[in-house]
């Protein structure tokens, strides 16, 4: 990826050509994390792992999300011995939900997004 796509949240990128499997791969690692967790990121990555391109990145953007939601997750759980977990924990869950939806629909319109707050733990 180039250095200005990390530094803007939204690149515009019409010159990118994907088919039906590729949608749905999209569609399914982040709008099926909502339900599943890091689950279908995690297969959708490990089935593009060796081709690069768009679609390779937009998985992985899901998979780093999630990983991110569940660290947030598990701190949240810490913290909900001290009752200030609860409120976080609600905090992550609807951000994951509204961040999912958002991201599904600028890559299916050919727009690379960057998920804020999250760790780019896969590259």
């Amino acid at each position: 990826m180039s250095m200005d796509l990390q530094k803007d949240n939204v690149t515009n990128n019409t010159s990118v050509v994907f088919n039906d499997t590729d949608k749905l791969l999209i569609v399914a690692s982040h709008l099926g994390s909502i339900f599943f967790g890091f689950i279908p990121s995690l297969i959708a990555y490990l089935i593009r792992k060796d081709t690069p391109g768009f679609v390779l990145d937009s998985v992985t953007e899901a998979l780093n999300w999630q990983i991110t939601v569940i660290i947030g997750m598990f701190i949240s759980g810490l913290l909900a011995l001290v009752l200030v977990g609860f409120l976080l924990m609600g905090v992550i869950w609807l951000c994951n939900i509204i961040f999912c939806i958002v991201a599904t629909v600028k890559f299916i319109n050919k727009e690379n997004y960057r998920y804020p707050l999250c760790l780019r733990l896969i590259k």
